[in-house]
């Protein structure tokens, strides 16, 4: 079954999507970019409020694939005990040397969603080595909110070659990307793991409005409610090791940080 992930911007609207009974709640700043990231306090705030009922993920902001701050945003965000921390992966950057680095925290606990942009054409052989970089999920999105929805980016074709390619590997799968309500009958046939949305949970369906609850409401009614869905909480795995932003993983040998730099647009510009 397919869940529903809502992106929300404050304590107040995270408390409006757990009444509503989404599925995950995703905690980003969307007036900072396409993954705008929280301060980490008062992500730190929601995930207490939320109380392990829900599972809630977060974005790191739109930073470039560079190993340190990557890692330092990612440790930071995981220290106030989201369940999930989403990473963008944008075109260009260090892909090799940052999966490097990511792979040391999701060895201890961390659990890490990518997330792959329709419009920066992503290559989807890039699943296999997320998953072997211990990355817990793919999410396929879109970065330039004013080029349309995902559906009208890319054919169904191609969102099905994601999808089978992401559970082939085990991982969790996602697709979102200015999604609207006229989209979701033909994704839910895809059978992701959730379906995620911003703009059409909002005011006049702009996605830096207020959540608008009549429009959450009737998202929410599409998507069938079924439980266990393949996501879960921390609190519901006592064996996840919580990282603290301290540890900074500074036992990488200067050979894995100068690993061949792997850039996923290494094909496309050659």
């Amino acid at each position: 079954m397919t869940g529903m992930l809502a992106s929300v911007r404050n304590l107040a609207e995270a408390r409006l999507a757990l009444k509503t009974g989404v599925d995950i709640v995703d905690l980003k700043a969307p007036e900072h970019g396409s993954l705008g990231a929280l301060p980490a306090d008062e992500v730190g705030r929601i995930v207490a409020e939320m109380g392990g009922t829900v599972p809630v993920s977060a974005t790191i902001g739109d930073l470039p694939l560079d190993p340190d701050p990557i890692c330092r945003a990612v440790l930071e965000m995981a220290a106030t005990g989201v369940d999930y921390v989403k990473i963008g992966m944008f075109r260009g950057g260090d892909w090799g040397s940052t999966l490097v680095t990511l792979s040391h925290l999701a060895s201890r606990g961390t659990r890490l969603v990518a997330v792959l942009f329709a419009d920066n054409l992503p290559d989807f052989d890039w699943i296999a080595r997320l998953k072997k970089s211990g990355f817990a999920g793919v999410m396929l999105d879109t970065q330039d909110k004013t080029r349309g929805s995902l559906t009208g980016l890319l054919d169904r074709p191609t969102l099905e070659r994601f999808v089978d390619e992401t559970q082939e590997q085990g991982l969790l799968c996602g697709l979102a990307g200015s999604l609207r309500s006229a989209d979701i009958p033909d994704l839910l046939t895809l059978q992701p793991d959730y379906l995620g949305f911003r703009g059409a949970l909002c005011h006049s369906a702009r996605r830096t409005a207020d959540l608008d609850p009549e429009a959450l409401a009737a998202v929410r009614q599409m998507i069938p409610s079924a439980h266990p869905l393949p996501f879960s909480c921390q609190a519901s795995c006592p064996g996840t090791l919580r990282i603290k932003a301290n540890l900074l993983p500074a036992d990488l040998s200067q050979r894995e940080r100068g690993a061949k730099s792997l850039s996923l647009w290494e094909r496309d510009s050659g």
